[in-house]
């Protein structure tokens, strides 16, 4: 069951193949990203900031904030609109290696969980995951996204159990 809608597509929670994925095309980031990231969060510390402080430190140069990575990657993913989808959240950020400008990052997106939503039982969770590589498809991020789904329209048939319309 699918409608087309503005450019959208519905997509209902029963239609997600556990174990599905994609992947994006890649994205490099730009000392103008770090630069204008941190305007935006108010986060100058050196790691970011300071190529001649950052020479005297582990990684020896400056290094993308984690959010950044995070919000590119997850922009990444984002291709259509699913009007039955809404994001619920994020579970297990973790920011594996660093980032330095420079670096091209993917990032691959796939469905790992479906599961019920107790308080809505008209939608569905799915759980994806997200994960970010370099260049050198070294894992750089990883998260868990989750979506909260609308499944199919439905009708009660005379016992109260759940009818599929199509």
């Amino acid at each position: 069951m699918e409608a087309e809608t503005m450019g959208s597509q519905s997509i209902f929670f029963e239609q997600y193949e556990t174990g599905s994925s994609r992947e994006t095309t890649g994205r490099t980031i730009t000392e103008t990203d770090i630069v204008i990231h941190a305007g935006q969060t108010g986060d100058f510390y050196p790691h970011h900031m300071d190529a001649e402080w950052c020479k005297t430190q582990e990684f020896k140069q400056r290094i993308a904030h984690g959010t950044l990575i995070f919000s590119v990657g997850i922009g990444m993913t984002a291709g259509e609109m699913n009007p039955e989808a809404l994001s619920y959240g994020y579970d297990r950020l973790r920011f594996i290696k660093p980032v330095f400008i420079g670096d091209t990052i993917y990032v691959k997106a796939s469905i790992k969980e479906k599961r019920d939503y107790p308080k809505r039982p008209d939608y569905g969770v799915i759980v994806e995951l997200v994960e970010a590589f370099n260049q050198h498809r070294e894992l750089v991020m990883v998260c868990e996204h989750l979506l909260l789904v609308r499944r199919e329209p439905y009708l009660s048939d005379e016992d109260g159990a759940p009818k599929i319309v199509s």
